[in-house]
């Protein structure tokens, strides 16, 4: 376990030689009038694990959001409307990809274009696509650049329009949480008031756990690992509704030459971020917002997050950034410290 505590400054501070962050969630026995279900499984190559309170099991249906979502944003799923999107086709959306693009313009917006689901043509010359462990020129990086950036669309209504057809959407940084509210929208939808539901880190949630009380979240500090995950406990949150999400460099990074190259993409620079804050995690409303908020926070670094937040209640966020080589220390705004526990 990490060895921290709590400075003058208000910081937690700890000694740990990994970086990674990851959020894993804290169970208890069973114990409830009505019986709490949980389902798990894998989907878009992560682990997901639900557990929700009622009489009756949703597994299909669960399913079936998870295909809904697919069909709709995923890059991946080369039948998708955003495929088809990606491939120029003029295409109308269904109403969840609308929720999408509209609330990834708005952050986009907020964020100062820190937030953009665009970079993907970034991301494949950077070699996170196909892992091909080439450093681009930076000449080619610049010509990216030129059909980089959500403010080069527009939405009718009906269509999502690029200024030039070279424009590509990657909804991997929000898609995710919007999976984790819609399914906590469909479970609601039949009667069921508690659940948790997590997808690769990323959770929806409401009302209490199996033990009666709010929901516990443990957010971890594991060493840095692409291959395996160690955990380290850092501190814990209760919460019993909306939705929290986790960005960082944790598992998604290459090294080239003995260089490491993050995943986390500037788009104003058209290079991987490099900075002092190991990772973000935000709670908001729902896990939709707190996943694209999440990923911005890594894109503004320590500073820029801490003024981006001044005055934003509707977000609670812990940062936790470098300290030296191998120490680290946490920065919390007030409504992310009242809902954590003591450590």
């Amino acid at each position: 376990m990490s060895d921290f505590f709590r400075n003058k400054n208000g910081v937690w501070t700890f000694t740990l030689a990994g970086i990674v962050i990851v959020v894993a969630v804290v169970l208890y026995n069973v114990r409830s009038v009505m019986s709490y279900r949980s389902c798990s499984g894998v989907v878009w190559t992560t682990q997901y694990n639900i557990t929700y309170e009622s009489d009756r099991m949703f597994d299909d249906s669960i399913q079936n959001v998870f295909t809904t979502v697919d069909n709709s944003m995923s890059m991946f799923n080369k039948t998708s409307l955003i495929s088809k999107i990606n491939k120029g086709e003029n295409i109308e959306v269904d109403s969840m990809l609308a929720v999408l693009y509209k609330a990834s313009l708005n952050v986009n917006r907020e964020t100062g274009g820190a937030f953009d689901p665009t970079v993907s043509p970034l991301m494949k010359i950077w070699g996170f696509v196909d892992k091909n462990g080439i450093i681009p020129d930076s000449s080619v990086i610049d010509s990216v650049r030129e059909f980089v950036g959500i403010e080069k669309t527009s939405f009718d209504g009906k269509n999502i329009i690029k200024n030039d057809i070279r424009t590509e959407f990657d909804f991997s940084a929000i898609a995710k949480g919007f999976a984790c509210d819609e399914i906590g929208r469909m479970l609601r939808r039949n009667g069921v008031e508690n659940y948790l539901i997590e997808v690769g880190g990323e959770i929806a949630l409401n009302g209490v756990n199996p033990k009666g009380i709010k929901w516990r979240i443990s957010i971890d500090a594991p060493v840095e690992d692409m291959d395996a995950v160690n955990h380290e406990n850092t501190v814990i949150v209760n919460l019993d509704k909306g939705g929290i999400a986790t960005s960082g460099n944790y598992r998604n990074y290459m090294e080239v030459d003995g260089r490491k190259i993050v995943h986390t993409m500037n788009p104003a620079t058209g290079y991987p971020e490099v900075s002092d804050l190991l990772s973000a995690t935000v709670i908001a409303n729902n896990c939709m917002l707190a996943d694209a908020y999440a990923t911005a926070c890594m894109v503004m670094g320590l500073e820029g997050s801490k003024l981006f937040l001044h005055g934003r209640d509707d977000l609670s966020v812990m940062l936790i950034y470098a300290v030296g080589r191998d120490s680290m220390a946490l920065w919390s705004n007030d409504g992310f410290s009242r809902v954590m526990a003591e450590p």
